[in-house]
């Protein structure tokens, strides 16, 4: 795996995270507990920080990054990320913040200043539009998304699932 220092700043994993050795995880980044990073993910913390929470999956060629303090961007945006949480294959994260038990689906994107709420789903290949807050307990999907329905309580006890499943994956990987 390849876990790099900038700027005299180390990424802070857990010590039961898994991190694909394909992976890159770089600067201001802090992963929780039981999380893992799969092949082909980039994390990068350079210009503002990453926050990932416990029991969340990173998936396959996911891109991570953040928006810079300047005078466009007063602040910059960073990365939030929940706990619980299934990241797809080929995720855009951008400047976003994700709550926990949600699931994004393959391919969607989240741009800077986005806020999904918990329990929700963002369909494959979503885009979610900067500053935009999706309400909890919703499938999102489309470009822009759109709000389709509410979930089912057997649907919201899937998202936890789906982590959980990924728990259990990378604790083979790790063996």
């Amino acid at each position: 795996m390849t876990i790099r220092t900038f700027d005299g700043i180390e990424p802070r994993i857990h010590a039961s995270v898994f991190v694909d050795d394909t992976a890159l995880v770089l600067g201001d980044v802090h992963i929780g507990k039981d999380s893992s990073v799969w092949p082909m993910t980039v994390i990068r913390g350079d210009v503002n920080q990453i926050r990932i929470g416990e029991n969340t999956n990173i998936q396959d060629g996911s891109v991570l990054h953040v928006t810079h303090d300047g005078p466009y961007n007063p602040g910059g945006y960073d990365l939030v990320i929940g706990n619980n949480v299934t990241v797809g294959h080929k995720v855009i994260l951008h400047g976003c913040h994700v709550h926990d038990n949600c699931l994004i689906g393959m391919g969607a994107t989240i741009m800077d200043g986005a806020v999904i709420e918990t329990n929700s789903l963002i369909g494959a290949g979503s885009l979610v539009t900067p500053g935009k807050r999706l309400e909890a307990g919703y499938l999102w999907m489309g470009s822009p998304a759109r709000k389709i329905r509410k979930l089912s309580e057997e649907e919201i006890e899937s998202l936890a699932y789906s982590a959980k499943s990924y728990i259990e994956l990378k604790n083979r990987h790790l063996v």
